[in-house]
């Protein structure tokens, strides 16, 4: 895409991104809730937005349905009074809806598993049905301008001015500090096309190029971005990152997913799938009977209970994603 038509389609999206902000009314409502009280409050819509993070890492969906998911359960938690046991839900049917607008066909996985492996306590017919309700609260049919609409165009721009930024300047690493800010709610009352700019500018400011510091000079008198709005969130952006690389901060762990199963499920299980009891070996030229008196025992004693606490490896894991043994 050349200059022009990218300035052009920057200009489109900056005219649109209005609709897709959700309402500050809402957003300090929010903020204003206490926590355990009847409403949402920010803690419990960040913890929700962590969650989510979680499932799109461990289901492989891009930054792309994450980032969706998240404009559309912050907006419907602007508009809405959602009670706090629906919240789940109300985030779970955010995220299925994003991924079958963005996911591609053979990575999108069906309600039934991410209720599964979400450990949620609904049915699948809840999650169609929080659906309709959200995609018709927030009149929702295929996409949204988000800030990671703004942060690819941006980078598009930069690389069109020399390819050989591409090793330099990361979208990557914009995108994953794209994700880290959303974790907090404030950053959702920021203009998509604002916050994506100020993260632009941290990274840029960081690997010290002049001539990409004054392309993003350019981008923000083309958007007519004010001085001090940018500076603001320039300032919240950069106060948010070097608290997400604290080794204070508490980040969410994709790398495993701790499964709780009660007693009675455990003992339900089978239990070959966690061990294998000791068999004689059958001799080649027969099978001597006198020779495994002891294996009806050796058997049944590889059918024990098993343990109260077990790894994600049974029924909850999706078949394609259990570890070869």
């Amino acid at each position: 895409m050349d200059a022009f038509k990218l300035m052009k389609e920057l200009r489109a999206n900056y005219e649109q991104e209005g609709y897709y902000i959700p309402k500050e009314t809402g957003l300090n409502l929010i903020e204003s809730t206490e926590q355990n009280g009847a409403g949402i409050s920010a803690k419990c819509r960040d913890a929700q937005v962590e969650d989510l993070w979680g499932l799109s890492s461990f289901f492989g969906y891009s930054t792309q349905t994450f980032v969706l998911a998240v404009n559309l359960l912050d907006r419907f938690l602007a508009l809405m009074r959602v009670q706090p046991k629906h919240l789940s839900c109300v985030g779970l049917s955010c995220l299925h809806l994003a991924a079958q607008r963005s996911a591609p066909d053979a990575t999108l996985s069906s309600g039934h598993e991410l209720i599964r492996i979400g450990q949620r306590r609904f049915t699948a017919s809840d999650l169609s049905r929080m659906e309709k309700i959200v995609a018709e609260k927030l009149h929702f049919t295929s996409s949204a301008v988000t800030p990671l609409t703004f942060l690819h165009l941006y980078h598009q721009v930069a690389l069109g001015q020399s390819p050989s930024r591409k090793e330099v300047l990361s979208l990557e690493k914009l995108e994953a500090q794209l994700k880290a800010c959303l974790r907090c709610m404030s950053f959702s009352k920021a203009k998509p096309s604002v916050l994506a700019l100020a993260l632009l500018r941290h990274e840029i400011k960081a690997i010290q190029s002049e001539d990409m510091w004054e392309m993003t000079c350019h981008l923000q008198r083309h958007l007519k971005i004010a001085d001090a709005e940018l500076q603001c969130w320039a300032e919240r952006v950069a106060g948010c990152l070097s608290d997400y690389a604290s080794p204070r901060c508490s980040r969410p762990n994709h790398k495993k997913l701790l499964w709780v199963v009660s007693r009675r499920t455990a003992q339900n299980l089978q239990s070959s799938s966690c061990s294998v009891p000791d068999l004689p070996t059958i001799p080649e030229g027969g099978w001597d009977p006198s020779q495994s008196e002891d294996s009806s025992e050796d058997l049944s004693s590889g059918e024990e209970s098993l343990s109260s606490s077990l790894e994600g490896e049974g029924a909850y894991f999706p078949l394609h994603l259990r570890r070869r043994r």
